[in-house]
């Protein structure tokens, strides 16, 4: 039986399912072979030689591959279709050639199918082929380009910029995209406009609404009325004539629809209409991929199958009718660069089966599959037919003129299935107008003037940013999910109600590449290099060449900034960031001198938190302030006063704080207390930039003394590392009694009784810093393989999967009700996996087709 070897469990378990027992299927889990984290592991006087290592988790599925080749010569390798999947197979080529796994007479085989269905899988293993050489050696310039930059780069971070964590050749480019929006949001002036808005109505008393256009016969432009007393000027002059309807235009209109998805546009819509990260989407969408339920999900491509379209307009015409079939079918033209992009767009596999169709508990999955489904169907829908009318009103004497807009859709067509989300702006001429005829008055109900202020451009999402990158070449579809994620774990930038907000640390690392290795952070040069390694992957260009010339100027500017002291690079940072950090006052005096002390200067500092502005008599004086200015909203402010001290919201090695007053030689520690969360998301309404100064107060008066116990000892309640708890130490105990609270503002409200209670609890019953020994919140059974309960339990980071000796987390977005048997099993055999948990032993079978059970794909 040939050995067939894909990515991951579950999608191994698919493929098994239709190639039978004449197969044996496994996993590689992931990538088995990464450069060390070492220097050397790129050899740059040695023609980029580069040294690989099996990762320790790695070791046992290679031996398990090397042992079923003992039994079956034959290796078929069936990972992804794209260049990490060509990757995946040269990897395992090479770490079981030097294991001596494969023989001289091995037969090895490469087969690649963009859908995991039968007909896919069983096509593609009647047409195998060798591993594509220029694919492998596409990933092999990434993977040392990256290693390159981050490994000699972060270096010269860390002593320069002591709490920078890394840069990277992709991840430095995207913070500087979304520091520098920021950096337009803070210069934008915003100017003050009007508009006059009437509501009007026909003589048959349908109201509707119009717009200013026309004031003393000349055509309004967007800052005309500059203020509310030529706004009162303009409502006075439509108050005072009479209005006819001067003409009615109706004009035929289409809309046709969007093309059916690649991997960036999956990710924008799906941050638009459900606000899901780009890391949780392709996360869901790898599921449906596995489970054969979609195409392969990474692709630049946006053409579709003739199978597909052909099967997608019979689905159209068996749901909707035949009239929104258009008499052609619709043909999308691929945008993909290069061969190793160059895959259908995401679609679903079956273009009958709906969401409803689906067996899969997780949310997430069957929202995006209902966008894929309705998008793929709708992009082969007839298009939309639509009137637009556009009315001009009049007075008599011209000096005075409005309009009102709408539309009427007189077909929805695609409309009826699906419609692309908007970003930031939305069209108000979209209403739909009632029957109005030219000529006749029309009947002045209110008229009111509307003040605006120009608005400066909005802070990126995940989908807009995802949007740019594309726009500028930066990055590519397998790349933008693990990009935002760094960036957001590196705590340079931070995701608040979906938007990216940059942290000072971010900041004083954008200004530092962009000072010292501007080349390498410019748009440009990343999209060019982009494109030369698109050629790599097209067998156009020698990737040691690419790397060659990268190295000769990347390294010598290494050189060049290593000798910087962090003085210097501080100075030469201050002075980038000077007008940012020290705009003029309103006062007129110079920006530069300490508002505390008058006399210091204000100078750019760093920490291990990050950038912020300091005064330069330090000790003396200890007036900071972030980067984002004096009076910014950020985490360093003052919320107010209380009893003769000022209430700061502050931002430290753990997060933003609120303390009492200000340190001084007598008082060297003042009161403060962290920001209440819950798990890792701060309480809604206590973030850093919704705080008050009676919540700071609130949570000034921690420890919160509850009352003194029945048997001796005060009993208090406090926020500690891991949350909410309640404290109590008895007269002769040694050390105090902790008990953990499940919601974070018990702290505050929790009475005498319940604490008295949780503390009697956690005294008999110690446990391993826990309650009591835990009921389960639902008993599932045994387990189906190997016996033993299998229970759902609630743990201090939420529910779940018990069973002997593994404990698995129930993923957060899976209810605790729907979780099967099937899935909890499936989440202990990946924890059992990663940890190396021992499990019983099955009685041995003969020659039995191996079968993996499920694990999540290791991270590309």
């Amino acid at each position: 039986m040939p050995v067939v070897v894909v990515e991951s469990p579950a999608k191994a378990k698919t493929i098994n399912k239709y190639l039978g027992s004449d197969y044996t299927v496994l996993a590689s889990y992931g990538h088995v072979r990464d450069l060390p984290a070492k220097d050397g592991s790129v050899d740059t006087d040695n023609d980029f030689d580069m040294t690989w290592e099996v990762g320790n988790d790695s070791r046992k599925h290679v031996k398990a591959i090397a042992d079923a080749l003992k039994e079956d010569n034959n290796l078929i390798l069936a990972t992804d279709p794209d260049r990490e999947g060509e990757a995946i197979s040269w990897h395992l080529e090479e770490a079981l050639r030097k294991r001596r796994a494969i023989k001289k007479d091995t037969p090895v085989s490469r087969v690649v199918f963009n859908a995991i269905t039968k007909s896919a899988v069983t096509e593609a293993m009647q047409n195998p082929r060798d591993i594509d050489q220029p694919l492998v050696d596409a990933y092999l310039a990434r993977r040392a380009l990256d290693y390159l930059v981050g490994f000699n780069l972060s270096p010269v971070l860390w002593r320069k910029l002591p709490g920078a964590r890394s840069a990277g050749r992709v991840q430095s480019v995207c913070l500087r995209l979304i520091v520098e929006r920021e950096m337009e949001i803070e210069a934008f002036n915003a100017r003050e406009y009007w508009s006059v808005k009437a509501l009007l109505a026909t003589p048959r008393g349908q109201e509707f609404e119009a717009r200013l256009t026309v004031l003393g016969g000349q055509k309004l432009d967007k800052f005309d009325i500059e203020n509310s007393t030529a706004a009162e000027l303009a409502v006075q002059a439509i108050q005072s004539r009479d209005l006819h309807i001067a003409s009615v235009e109706a004009k035929p209109a289409s809309r046709n629809p969007s093309p059916p998805f690649m991997t960036s546009t999956l990710q924008q819509e799906a941050s638009r209409k459900f606000g899901m990260g780009a890391r949780q989407c392709m996360s869901a969408a790898q599921r449906l991929y596995e489970a054969g339920y979609i195409t392969y999900m990474r692709t630049d491509g946006i053409d579709m199958a003739p199978e597909a379209v052909a099967a997608a307009r019979d689905a159209i015409k068996d749901r909707y009718g035949a009239e929104y079939v258009p008499s052609e079918p619709r043909i999308y033209k691929n945008k993909a660069k290069n061969a190793q992009e160059a895959h259908e767009c995401i679609r679903p596999t079956d273009m009958t089966r709906a969401t409803a169709d689906l067996k899969v508990t997780e949310d997430d999955q069957r929202k995006l599959y209902d966008l894929i489904w309705k998008r793929t169907l709708a992009c082969q829908m007839a298009g939309a037919r639509l009137e637009r009318t556009t009315v001009e009103i009049s007075s008599d004497d011209k000096q005075v003129g409005l309009r009102a807009t709408g539309q009427v859709v007189m077909f929805d067509g695609f409309m009826r299935v699906y419609e692309e989300g908007r970003d930031d702006v939305v069209d108000d001429d979209d209403k739909r107008l009632p029957q109005i005829m030219q000529g006749e008055a029309a009947a002045k109900r209110t008229v009111a003037p509307e003040q605006h202020f120009t608005q400066p451009p909005p802070r990126y999402t995940e989908a807009t940013l995802v949007k740019r990158m594309e726009e500028l070449g930066i990055g590519r579809p397998s790349t933008y999910a693990s990009v935002i994620t760094t960036i957001q774990d590196r705590d340079y930038v931070r995701k608040e109600k979906n938007r990216l907000f940059p942290e000072d640390k971010g900041r004083i690392v954008t200004i530092f590449l962009l000072n010292f290795f501007r080349q390498y952070v410019g748009y440009e040069f990343t999209a060019n290099l982009e494109e030369e390694l698109d050629d790599v992957s097209a067998g156009e260009r020698n990737y040691k060449n690419v790397l060659s010339r990268f190295w000769k100027d990347f390294s010598a500017a290494i050189s060049e900034t290593s000798e910087l002291r962090i003085t210097q690079v501080l100075d030469i940072l201050d002075e980038a960031l000077a007008p940012q950090l020290y705009p003029p006052r309103e006062d007129g005096t110079d920006p530069r001198i300490c508002p505390k002390c008058g006399a210091g200067q204000l100078h750019l500092k760093t920490s291990r938190t990050g950038g912020f502005v300091g005064c330069g008599n330090y000790p003396e004086c200890n007036y900071t302030r972030p980067i984002s200015g004096e009076g910014a909203e950020g985490y360093e402010r003052v919320l107010g006063e209380d009893n003769g001290d000022e209430i700061h919201l502050k931002s430290g090695r753990f997060g933003p704080y609120v303390q009492r007053g200000e340190a001084t030689p007598e008082n060297k520690k003042p009161p403060r207390a962290s920001l209440p969360k819950q798990g890792k998301e701060y309480l809604p309404g206590w973030g850093p930039n919704d705080v008050t100064l009676e919540q700071a107060l609130t949570l000034l008066t921690l420890p919160r003394e509850i009352g003194p116990h029945p048997d001796g000892g005060m009993i208090s309640s406090n926020l500690g590392r891991f949350g909410p708890y309640v404290m109590h130490q008895l007269p002769d105990e040694e050390k105090p009694v902790y008990a953990n609270l499940k919601e974070t503002l018990d702290v505050f409200e929790i009475g005498m009784n319940r604490a008295v209670e949780l503390i009697t609890e956690k005294r008999n019953n110690p446990g391993r810093g826990r309650r009591a020994a835990a009921k389960p919140l639902k008993e599932l059974g045994d387990h189906p393989d190997e016996g033993g309960a299998v229970n759902i339990m609630d743990g201090r980071y939420g529910p779940y999967v018990k069973w002997e000796k593994v404990n698995a987390t129930i993923p957060k977005e899976v209810e605790v009700a729907d979780v099967t048997m099937e899935q909890a099993v499936q989440w202990i055999a990946e924890k059992a996996a990663k940890k190396g948990t021992k499990r019983k032993a099955p009685a041995k079978k003969k020659a039995a087709p191996k079968k993996t059970t499920t694990k999540k794909t290791a991270s590309k």
